[in-house]
């Protein structure tokens, strides 16, 4: 038997920076408040990283193409974004997130989840909140809105409710009250393919996803279809996940059989950082720097490497790994071994940090990651690592 989350006594709180890209530009140029500004890719073929309220009310969203974000309001302007200042303040605000809660989880760039469980018995955990987000505000300039809940999601939901720059208490026993009125579209992972789905199928609120039976849902939408049933009915156990602060990633491949095959240690070199670009994108991490190592028979070891913008797309890291190899690769000596790294990570979605990337590179690496995160990693690659 599946207990509602209420059964469980927990407290979750959900911090989530309002337009936080935008919020930073803000604070560096006063003069853009009240103006319709996104943050993207410049040209015509871009995507919308973020974007200010202003902008929003012509309908203007994260993840649209920049020419229709132009379409709709002609007057927006657009910069290009610094993934530096970005992380800068990101870094600031988990300092004073870890200097005060118990336990935390940095979600992304601008999310975060805190485990206050038991924290009612000595303070308020709605108090502590509401004191722990004016700190926030105070020191980094930033607006933040926040979510307080039983669970992840319906605190998560909740953020979203106040926003912007609101506070929002789902009371113990409320979760379903608060949620079922609301439009399917607010369940975090139902994307707008799904949501369009379950309208013609008539279902438009959490209230009717919630009464349709789960093996139904499964049967239209897989396994998939059970998450947003245990949604639609407030079932969330997932654990808050301790943040733990990852700079680098690497692998490496030892050959056997030293070998002189250019091909094949490019085409081996391209599977390496597909794969670890995947991993950057799935931990919701970006790299700023990249290094290419080799080994050759003899022993010696040499790297090349090359400061980056801020990125987790594996099309660009490819060919700049080619580059670095390019250079690298001098002595036409048998290879030992040859291996990648990724270095000065920070902690960014990178379906909503595109800054440069096309739309259609966009959802290209969207359908490629979740066809790896249903049938494995080797289910779909780029036919350069092949």
């Amino acid at each position: 038997m599946i207990l509602p989350s209420s059964a469980y006594s927990r407290a979750v709180l959900h911090l989530d920076l309002d337009a936080f890209f935008v919020s930073v530009e803000l604070l560096r140029n006063s003069a853009l408040h009240g103006k319709p500004v996104v943050i993207g890719g410049r040209s015509r073929r871009g995507v919308v990283a973020s974007c200010s309220y202003e902008a929003r009310k012509y309908g203007v969203h994260a993840g649209m193409p920049m020419r229709m974000a132009h379409q709709l309001c002609p007057d927006i302007l657009v910069l290009k974004g610094d993934m530096e200042s970005y992380s800068k303040y990101s870094t600031l605000i988990t300092d004073i997130i870890a200097d005060s809660a118990p336990m935390f989880e940095k979600a992304s760039i601008d999310e975060f989840y805190l485990d206050l469980t038991g924290m009612d018995r000595h303070i308020g955990c709605y108090k502590w909140s509401i004191e722990l987000r004016q700190r926030i505000m105070r020191e980094s300039g930033l607006p933040i809105s926040f979510g307080l809940s039983v669970n992840k999601l319906i605190s998560k939901i909740g953020a979203g409710e106040a926003k912007p720059n609101g506070m929002m208490q789902v009371s113990p026993g409320e979760e379903t009250a608060f949620i079922h009125p609301l439009s399917v579209s607010k369940i975090p992972s139902i994307g707008k393919a799904t949501y369009k789905k379950l309208s013609f199928m008539g279902v438009r609120t959490v209230r009717v996803l919630s009464e349709i039976p789960a093996r139904l849902l499964e049967r239209e939408f897989g396994k998939h279809g059970i998450s947003m049933w245990q949604k639609a009915n407030a079932i969330d156990d997932r654990p808050i996940v301790p943040y733990s602060d990852k700079k680098s990633i690497s692998t490496e491949r030892t050959f056997q059989v030293d070998t002189i095959d250019v091909k094949k240690l490019k085409s081996l070199l391209m599977g390496m950082v597909e794969k670890l670009a995947f991993e950057l994108r799935d931990m919701k991490k970006l790299t700023a720097c990249i290094t290419v190592k080799i080994r050759y028979s003899d022993f010696n070891t040499y790297t090349q490497q090359k400061r980056i913008s801020y990125t987790a797309n594996d099309k660009n890291l490819m060919q700049l790994a080619t580059t670095l190899f390019d250079k690298l690769y001098q002595r036409r000596q048998l290879v030992r071994l040859i291996g990648v790294r990724f270095s000065h990570l920070v902690t960014g979605n990178y379906q909503i940090s595109l800054f440069d990337d096309t739309a259609e590179e966009m959802q290209l690496l969207q359908t490629m990651d979740a066809i790896k995160r249903r049938f494995g990693t080797k289910a779909v690659v780029r036919a350069c690592s092949v």
